[in-house]
């Protein structure tokens, strides 16, 4: 008796074991999705002289800026790394050169401390500069690293004092480093330059501008943009278009950004199976001053160069931003079971007839999105891109043949009345 109980114990002991051991080699389940990287978000605060001024709710722009970071801090997600860079805080003389490098780092990007973020702000006063760019150039160094999304919040009452470094053209430089850094900006102070330098900051890097005169409305506004950050949409993928298709990078479905200079093409390339339909569409920021009168075209063309289809839009000046698309269905092909079907590379030509003064800067392109899709072809030709109306001459083609058949019988009509009047 004792030895079957020592042999079922044994037996359970090994059966165990071997679970055990069996549980840790297989692989993890389909339903274990790799953990995403934590969003980065940096405040950038100006602590220049002039934040001084009481124009905020009877209290100065400082004692406003403090009491809203107090209340982002206690509503920053658990899953965001925060940090916070202060321009201006620390010299108080009129040495412009030592000014223009005043900003630094108050609170490292990671997880938060609530306590120690809150009493690292209280600490600060209005001091010096405004050194907008660098900050800027400092806040993008203190977010690298890592595939996770970053964004800037700057927070200012004032223009940039530490030129000829132009914080808009930092902005573009650090949106072509293709990492996804978003820029948003937030003005103080209700002032045209102001507004028109924080909002080329912002529009640079796909962020946003806000003018805020309140307490409550700068305090919701960061809310908003750190929560913006924690569940962010979609990544774009940074690529580089080429200036023929030859060399252009094959592209996957998905999202992508490039820039793209002022008269410029930019060549891709996309693999498209016979069943399978095309779908792209592009957007192009005008995130500089350019001349009234523009227009941007999306073509497909074959690698023989035969055009198959186009989409062009144009603008008068009146938006910032600019888009087309274009689809391309591919038709099935017979072939036998066994042998797979071969994918036509389709080249995808974006260009743009923008144009601006000689004065206006244009080394860095201006910020591109492509988006590519690959979807089931139509089955059937009642479908308006199977059909062919997507290249136009269809259309154009039913539109003559309905005229002709509409103008032919309103003439018989108006003969046969004409005839009946007679008669009677």
């Amino acid at each position: 008796m004792i030895i079957r109980r020592r042999l079922t114990v044994g037996v359970g002991i090994l059966l165990a074991t071997l679970t055990a051991g069996l549980g840790s080699a297989l692989p993890a389940s389909a339903d274990e999705t790799p953990t995403k990287a934590s969003p980065k978000v940096e405040l950038v605060l100006d602590v220049s002289g002039s934040m001084r001024t009481r124009d905020i709710d009877g209290q100065s722009r400082m004692t406003a800026a403090k009491q809203a970071f107090n209340e982002v801090l206690d509503a920053v997600p658990e899953q965001v790394q925060l940090g916070i860079r202060t321009l201006g805080a620390d010299y108080p003389g009129d040495d412009r050169k030592v000014g223009c490098k005043d900003t630094k780092q108050l609170y490292p990007v990671g997880p938060l401390d609530r306590t120690e973020a809150k009493t690292a702000v209280a600490t600060l006063a209005p001091t010096g500069w405004t050194p907008i760019g660098p900050a800027l150039l400092g806040a993008a160094d203190d977010l690298e690293g890592g595939d996770s999304t970053r964004r800037i919040v700057l927070i200012s009452d004032g223009e940039d004092t530490c030129g000829p470094l132009d914080p808009c053209e930092v902005a573009r430089d650090i949106a072509a480093r293709g990492i996804h850094l978003v820029i948003d900006t937030l003005g103080l102070v209700p002032n045209a330059k102001i507004r028109q330098q924080l909002t080329c900051i912002a529009e640079a890097t796909g962020g946003t501008y806000t003018a805020v005169q309140h307490t409550d409305e700068l305090s919701g506004r960061v809310k908003q943009l750190v929560d913006r950050a924690a569940e962010p949409v979609v990544t774009p993928v940074a690529t580089e278009g080429a200036g023929s298709c030859t060399g252009a990078p094959k592209l996957e479905p998905g999202l992508y950004t490039d820039r793209e200079k002022i008269a410029e093409h930019r060549w891709y390339r996309v693999d498209v199976l016979p069943g399978q339909e095309l779908r792209a569409s592009v957007s192009v920021f005008a995130d500089r001053a350019v001349n009234n009168d523009y227009g941007m075209l999306l073509r497909a063309v074959t690698l023989s160069g035969r055009e198959i289809v186009r989409g062009s839009e144009s603008g008068t000046g009146r938006t910032d931003a600019i888009s087309s698309g274009l689809r391309y269905p591919k038709a099935e092909e017979d072939t036998d079971g066994d042998v797979k079907p071969a994918a036509e590379t389709v080249c995808l030509q974006v260009s743009n007839s923008f144009s601006a003064a000689a004065s206006v800067k244009s080394a860095t392109g201006m910020p591109l999105e492509l988006t590519v899709d690959l979807v089931d072809a139509p089955d059937t030709s009642a479908d308006a891109a199977a059909f062919g109306l997507g290249h136009g001459w269809w259309l154009l083609g039913v539109l003559v043949l309905t005229g002709l058949i509409a103008g032919l019988l309103t003439g018989w009509i108006s003969r046969w009345r004409v005839a009946v009047w007679r008669t009677n």
